[in-house]
């Protein structure tokens, strides 16, 4: 059987980002519907400043869960 293939894009920092914060991205991902409509930065600030994510995490989780979005 072949190893799967590597993550790609946003998905590539998943498994960093549920070792580094103790919670699963889809977690995250509820949060970030949650605060929906906003723009794309108001959500990285929302994790940022309201639960301590770094910018590039909260970036990739932003980013992912708006492209399942639209």
């Amino acid at each position: 059987m072949a190893d799967a293939a590597p993550a790609k894009g946003p998905a590539f920092y998943f498994p960093a980002i549920e070792k580094k914060y103790g919670r699963p991205v889809e977690e995250w991902k509820q949060l970030i519907r949650a605060a929906l409509p906003a723009k794309h930065m108001e959500l990285v600030k929302l994790l940022k400043e309201e639960h301590g994510v770094g910018h590039g995490h909260a970036n990739a989780l932003v980013a992912h869960t708006l492209a399942e979005t639209d």
